[in-house]
């Protein structure tokens, strides 16, 4: 890639990129959002045509730009956060979607599709049934069904360039590792890989060869051999951010403060009864592999998802169950995990987004109050970093994943909660979202608000939480507190029981 450049209304996204890609190797792809990281892999799909001047070659011939065909034909692939699978459909018929199933007239040749299948299957050295509806896989098998369709070329073509965009942003802990090896066994087939991600750890895993974006512009591209994560953060941040100081060393022992919210014997259809107390100023993290009940349990305190039995109390006022609008005017917020689907509305502007919890406050029959509404979207835009910072009355999907999180997380903190639950609330962000949403978080406890994370990232959940409940096949098995919330007690306990790993040491 030579000279790549991307301006829009005069705002350049991207200026002068040059890249090399190895055949073979992992190459990273880091960067905070709007970086350029999404407008270069647009420009390498044929999404966008870039400013005139630049190139791209791809095994010698030259990128047509503009062109998702000569994207394909030249052997470029991409695998989305949006893996675009069919649940209700076959691995098999999702793989085959990839390239077209083969045919002799009208009729397809089931046993050639079955063989190809395989055969794209093996190459990324996947043991998954072909007959499995998609929908009954584990995430990062789903993930991995995904690269397959991707390595699954038509008659005449080969992948050369496999594009994974942020493949490990939804993944649970536990899983991570299953894709890393199949992106380290697709790279041994001569395949060159971008690897897109926020997270560090996995880089240091997996890659060959780093490069850093910032505002458009590469900052950095080296190779791994002696590169620490320090002087990762470092590259990608400059003298911005410490991320890794202990944030849970800022708050005070909340002990003896009052009890906020309080649940005794609520269960849901997957989450067996389980009792909980959280006092003002304290977080409260949740942790758990996939399957284990973690992403139930929010949901069922705040009525989203449906309890079975139980009762929940804010401030010793008992909440109705499943009744989220009730468990709002009761103090208890809640932001899901699914940013796009269950937490905003994006074809809605920024400033609506964050006035949907609490309309009633703008609204003087007949209408709204828009000027005290855009203060405040301003207000919370500085105070969390939004960016573009005048970009109120853009619709939410205009944003970048990290800006969005930004926006729906202040929506929640102009409540003013007593209670506030959020789920997966770094997910996909970059390392300077990340600190940012942290910092509001820390804050809001030590403002007295009772805190719950429900986190896959078991290194968030130890920098921010005082304690973390442990679940595990729908059991919640163990409270984690004090000097016991380390990486490693955290990982271990949601895999195996005290007594599992005492029997397995003697």
């Amino acid at each position: 890639m030579s000279n790549l450049s991307k301006t829009f209304s005069g705002q350049a996204a991207l200026a002068g990129l040059n890249l090399t890609i190895e055949a073979g190797q992992v190459h990273a792809l880091l960067g905070g959002n709007g970086s350029g990281k999404s407008t270069f892999i647009k420009i390498l799909s044929g999404y966008h045509k870039p400013d005139p001047g630049g190139s791209v070659r791809v095994a010698g011939s030259e990128l047509t730009f503009g062109s998702p065909e000569s994207s394909r034909s030249s052997g470029c692939r991409f695998v989305h956060q949006d893996l675009g699978l069919i649940d209700t459909s076959s691995v098999l018929d999702n793989v085959m979607f990839g390239r077209g199933f083969p045919r002799t007239l009208a009729t397809v040749r089931s046993r050639r599709a079955r063989h190809l299948a395989v055969a794209m299957l093996d190459r990324a050295g996947l043991d998954l049934d072909p007959d499995a509806l998609v929908g009954a896989l584990t995430p990062a098998q789903k993930t991995e069904v995904a690269v397959a369709r991707a390595l699954s070329p038509a008659s005449g073509e080969e992948v050369r360039l496999l594009v994974l965009d942020e493949p490990t942003a939804t993944l649970p802990h536990d899983e991570v590792d299953q894709l890393l090896a199949t992106i380290r066994r697709v790279s041994s087939h001569q395949v060159g890989v971008i690897f897109v991600t926020h997270r560090l750890e996995e880089v240091l895993r997996v890659a060959h060869q780093v490069t850093v974006l910032r505002d458009g512009r590469r900052i950095a591209s080296r190779g791994m051999e002696g590169l620490t994560r320090s002087e990762l953060v470092h590259l990608l941040v400059g003298d911005e951010l410490d991320e890794t100081q202990a944030i849970a060393e800022k708050l005070a022992d909340p002990a003896d403060a009052p009890v906020a919210l309080t649940a005794r014997s609520v269960s849901t259809q997957t989450v067996a009864p389980f009792d909980l107390d959280v006092r003002q100023g304290e977080i409260v993290g949740v942790a758990g592999i996939t399957g284990s009940g973690r992403e139930a349990v929010l949901g069922s305190l705040f009525g989203a998802l449906k309890r079975i039995d139980g009762e929940v109390r804010v401030k010793n006022a008992p909440l109705r169950p499943n009744d989220p609008r009730r468990s709002i005017r009761a103090g208890m917020v809640f932001m899901p995990a699914e940013r796009r689907t269950r937490g905003g509305v994006l074809g809605l502007s920024a400033q609506e987004n964050l006035s949907l919890a609490k309309v009633t406050k703008h609204w003087r029959f007949p209408l709204m109050r828009r000027t005290q509404e855009r203060r405040q979207t301003a207000y919370w835009f500085s105070r969390l970093g939004v960016r573009p910072d005048d970009g109120s009355t853009l619709p939410l999907s205009a944003f970048s994943g990290g800006n969005q999180q930004k926006i729906l997380l202040a929506r929640w903190l102009n409540c003013e909660p007593s209670v506030l639950m959020v789920d997966e609330p770094t997910q996909g962000v970059d390392i300077q979202a990340r600190a940012r949403i942290h910092e509001e978080l820390v804050g809001a406890a030590k403002s007295g608000t009772a805190v719950l994370v429900s986190s896959s990232d078991v290194d968030e959940l130890v920098a921010l939480s005082h304690r973390v409940l442990i679940l595990r096949a729908g059991e919640v098995v163990e409270i984690l507190e004090g000097s016991d919330v380390t990486i490693g007690n955290v990982t271990r306990r949601t895999l195996v029981s005290t007594h599992e790993e005492h029997h397995e040491d003697s």
